[in-house]
């Protein structure tokens, strides 16, 4: 009868103390999620100073190409990032309430990057100038789907704080 008594005194422990588990679980997912989301857009805007760096000619291009096509693997990346539904971060609820919107943004972003690492393997950095201004144009997702902050990193190698070669920020 004791051990029925432990056992059953155990199970009721169980039974009322695991709902209470559940939502940490849930926030640390979530959290994991919204981290993992910061850390890939925290990889485009280093490649993209890496680009502004080699389009304000203050490093040699042979590795622009490859710059581009990791910006549009990880913007890939990026949008794959955002499909489960947890709002949080700096991602506002925006993302998910225009899904299709964010997404045909994220696909047309990728498809731009491709065709200008394209064209940087052919003609270099003099054959992109005109076009990765308007296909590195971040401020107009992040206008719209990212919450104002001080401390963005948006397209940093393509800012006035990067290196002027476009008002982005």
């Amino acid at each position: 009868m004791i051990k029925l008594t432990r056992w059953a005194t155990a199970l009721l422990a169980v039974i009322v103390l695991a709902p209470n588990a559940l939502p940490s679980k849930a926030f640390a997912e979530d959290q994991d999620v919204i981290d993992y989301r910061q850390h890939i857009m925290k990889a485009l805007d280093a490649q993209t100073a890496a680009v502004g760096q080699i389009l304000s000619f203050s490093i040699p291009e042979d590795q622009l190409p490859s710059h581009l096509e990791t910006i549009a693997i990880t913007a890939k990346t990026a949008l794959k990032s955002f499909e489960q539904n947890v709002p949080g971060g700096e991602a506002l609820p925006a993302v998910w309430e225009n899904w299709g919107d964010f997404t045909a943004r994220m696909n047309d972003f990728v498809d731009r990057m491709e065709k200008a690492a394209e064209h940087a393997k052919t003609g270099g950095r003099e054959a992109i100038m005109g076009e990765i201004v308007l296909a590195l144009s971040c401020k107009s997702c992040h206008d719209i789907y990212r919450e104002k902050n001080s401390k963005q990193f948006s397209c940093a190698g393509l800012s006035p704080k990067g290196h002027g070669l476009s008002p982005l920020e």
